[in-house]
């Protein structure tokens, strides 16, 4: 019988290494709670449909926990934020 490949059988002496996205540290202090806490009641209330507002939110979120070292920081475009919303400013837009 072997004794590798028994779950929990020995020590595990290699370091461990974070995932690239999709996984951060938790929140532990509440940092970015009250952003978190307003995009789900907004998902609760447009009925799990990612409106406008909710998408708002979500970025707010994300931002606030960059901000705070939760996650790494990165372009929102990278995290599925296309800039759809044009800068507000008197310009023509053919220009």
């Amino acid at each position: 019988m072997s004794s590798f490949g028994s779950p929990g059988s020995g020590t595990y002496s290699g370091k461990p290494t974070p995932p690239q996205r999709g996984s951060f540290p938790l929140d532990h202090d509440g940092e970015c709670t009250d952003v978190m806490k307003k995009y789900l009641t907004c998902l609760k209330n447009g009925k799990g449909i990612n409106i406008e507002e909710c998408r708002s939110l979500s970025k707010s979120y994300l931002l606030c926990r960059m901000d705070r070292n939760l996650m790494a920081k990165d372009d929102m475009k990278n995290l599925g934020f296309a800039d759809s919303n044009p800068p507000s400013n008197t310009e023509s837009p053919g220009r």
